[in-house]
């Protein structure tokens, strides 16, 4: 099979010239960037089971830091956001799988869910996934530049030459991130604003029992539903609306409060019906409790969402098998295999041209089968013997080479944003679940062995996806291979540092939850984890033949319609899964991106690259600002004098006996809409910028 012909690129930079690149400050710059960015998606990944990428916003802020106090030029740029991009990979990648070590049966998996594993599996995965993009760089991002577009790699690239060329596009962004700082302090310290407004129904109204709309009113869920825009934002909530205004106040006036009481003791959340407490509060002197739809949720909607969400993921993964199978034949076909045969001669010269100088393929190789030992011999992994843990090796690897494969080209072709790295999961988990099944390895005891394969390959894919487009915008600004690889890795080991400790910073419950009984705050409704529980789900389920699937299948067959209606099963599962609370601002910032466009169109004024436009940055300013801001009061609340002294500046008792409970919140809804309104500002500037 003959390639197409492209014309001759030409680098920005090229490869007759060496300009600094591989420098101590560009490295720790990158590293610096890649655990904010890194601590900041843990903290969103936990609570809205979303992310975004990192890379363009690295890049801004780069260019901005580079011409004000680094000096650095276009290629140091270049080694600083693909640095710091390693972080948001890794950190999507492990929240999105480890956090189910704490749901597995019985608690077996808890003792895994320690910093060292973390750590462990982030690295080992994210080295497997830059490790294998080595041999794969010639024939997906050189013999294919002009048809792997590489979306976000190619916009990363426009950003660092439109930086070296001129303009302020970092500005916005930090404004963005002043304003959710702001926000957060009046929020999440002296709570001015209300953190979550709720507006519900009674269990005892006769048309319309446990009905909820909440939102939990934040600068990066605002931020988030503007980068993603209306429509993907719009079919998350569709989720959300279907649950909470549809499923929970139908079950709520069809099922016994003994019955969700029963379902929840089997779940585990109710110890037995004597005891009070368990989510929605139940009352066993009343047989009521408090907060039905919460109970309701947790009941059932949970389970409806996490079989909606397999099967969404599922489908995401089947539209793409045609993509699979050509990436994968034409990834190792005559012509790659000459180039991997190619870099492996001209890395070992000295004459060959800067831009075209990987590290040896032999590496690839060797750290494969280092990384294969490691998991062998180390205690992080789970194994009852050597030989459970050999497969384990051979499963990440084999698995790990497949899909790291599959996401390069998939990344390529449609984006970051949209690659199926959790259908890609889940298929992984299933088809380790299955082998282990033929070996004979059921029971929970093999739980957390299966959960390991599943996170590594998360991660792996995920990074191999952002590196596809950091080696791709390295190819268009004329970057040394060599040493974007380097820097990759070292972006791995310390983003894995730090995204490991933010996990379990974040998952310390607070002296609240503790009061309630609550020994972690990840799984709670502070920190739902969607994907972390749906991985878990399935893996009890297929290891111990006991799926709930009569809820389940409802969630399958729910996902299976709104795809055969043209809409994203995913997404709109994941609004099923979460709650509304969730959904809601990030749909209200979709919202303002409607607006704006509408805007624009009917101005006839368009906007050349979205990525660069005020809006955009100023909105990644909110998701960063936002999520830092979270961060750090996590980290502050596990010390309890701290938490102390910061619910000591609390000004929503005064508020709520001024203004009354709805009323303080209807002043947190206004300041939320206050927040909408200066973004719509900021980006609506574009027509004056």
């Amino acid at each position: 099979m003959s390639l197409p012909t492209t014309p001759a690129h030409k680098p920005f930079v090229p490869a007759t010239e060496s300009p600094a690149e591989f420098t101590l400050k560009a490295i720790i710059t990158g590293s610096v960037f890649g655990v904010l960015f890194g601590a900041a998606t843990v903290y969103l990944s936990l609570k809205a089971g979303l992310s975004v990428s990192a890379s363009i916003p690295i890049a801004v802020l780069a260019i901005s830091l580079g011409r004000r106090f680094l000096n650095t030029t276009i290629l140091e740029n270049n080694i600083i956001q693909t640095t710091g991009s390693a972080g948001e990979s890794i950190a999507s990648g492990v929240v999105f799988t480890m956090p189910g070590f704490l749901f597995l049966t019985n608690g077996v998996g808890a003792d895994f869910f320690n910093y060292w594993t973390i750590l462990t599996l982030a690295i080992l995965g994210g080295l497997i996934g830059t490790l294998m993009m080595i041999p794969l760089r010639r024939s997906l991002i050189v013999q294919e530049h002009g048809t792997l577009p590489y979306p976000e790699g190619t916009a990363c690239a426009s950003v660092l030459i439109a930086g070296e060329k001129g303009g302020d596009f970092a500005k916005t962004a930090y404004l963005g991130l002043g304003t959710a700082l702001l926000y957060a302090l009046l929020q999440k310290v002296l709570h001015v604003i209300a953190e979550v407004p709720v507006w519900a129904t009674k269990q005892t109204n006769r048309y319309f029992p446990s009905a909820q709309v909440s939102g939990e009113i934040t600068p990066e869920y605002l931020g988030v539903g503007y980068i993603i825009g209306f429509r993907i934002s719009a079919v998350l909530v569709g989720g959300g609306i279907l649950a909470w205004l549809g499923l929970i106040p139908l079950l709520a006036s069809v099922v016994p409060g003994d019955t969700i009481a029963l379902q929840l003791q089997k779940l585990g959340y109710l110890t037995n019906l004597q005891t009070a407490g368990g989510p929605g509060g139940w009352n066993p002197a009343t047989h009521t409790f408090t907060d039905t739809a919460a109970a309701v949720y947790r009941a059932y909607i949970r389970q409806i969402g996490a079989g909606a969400v397999t099967a969404g993921g599922f489908m995401t993964l089947i539209k793409t098998i045609p993509t699979i199978v050509s990436s994968f034949r034409q990834s190792f076909n005559r012509a790659s295999i000459s180039a991997i045969e190619t870099e492996d001669a001209l890395s070992g010269k000295s004459t060959i041209a800067r831009t075209e100088q990987d590290l040896n393929v032999r590496i690839v190789i060797v750290g494969s089968i280092v990384l294969a030992i490691l998991m062998i011999v180390l205690p992080q992994i789970p194994g009852d013997s050597i030989l459970t843990k050999l497969l384990i090796a051979v499963l990440v690897i084999v698995f790990g080479f497949f899909f790291v494969t599959v996401a390069s080209r998939i990344v390529g072709l449609i984006g970051s944003s949209s690659s199926p790295v959790s259908g890609m999961t889940i298929a992984t988990i299933m088809g380790t679940a299955l082998i282990f099944i033929g070996f004979g390895l059921t029971g929970k005891a093999f739980e957390p062995a299966v959960l390991v394969v599943g996170s590594m390959i998360c991660v792996a894919a995920a990074n191999a996806g952002a590196t596809s487009q950091d080696l791709k915008t390295g190819y268009i600004v004329g970057a040394t291979p060599k040493y974007q690889q380097l820097a990759l890795f070292i972006g791995v080991i310390v983003s894995s540092l730090v995204v490991g400790a933010t996990v379990k910073i974040l998952d310390t419950p607070t002296p609240d939850l503790l009061a309630q009984g609550i020994t972690h705050a990840i799984g709670s409704d502070k920190f739902p984890a969607p994907q972390g529980t749906l991985m878990a789900t399935l893996i009890k389920g297929l290891l111990s033949f006991n799926l709930d699937w009569q809820f389940v299948l409802v969630g399958v067959f729910i996902a299976f319609v709104f795809e055969l209606c043209g809409v994203s099963a995913l997404a709109f599962a994941v609004g099923l899964y979460l709650p509304l609370s969730t959904t809601l601002p990030i749909f209200a910032g979709g919202l303002v991106k409607a607006i704006v466009d509408w805007n624009a169109k009917r101005k006839g004024t368009v906007e050349e690259d979205a990525d660069l436009g005020k809006g955009s940055l100023f909105a990644t300013g909110l998701v960063a600002g936002g999520a830092l801001a979270g961060v750090a009061v996590a980290l502050l609340s596990v010390n309890e004098s701290i938490y102390n002294g910061l619910m000591a500046l609390t000004l929503e008792p005064f508020l709520s006996l001024a203004l009354g409970e709805g009323g303080y919140m209807l002043l947190g809804a206004l300041a939320f809409a206050g927040l909408a309104a200066i973004l719509w500002r900021v980006a609506e500037g574009r027509q004056e910028g």
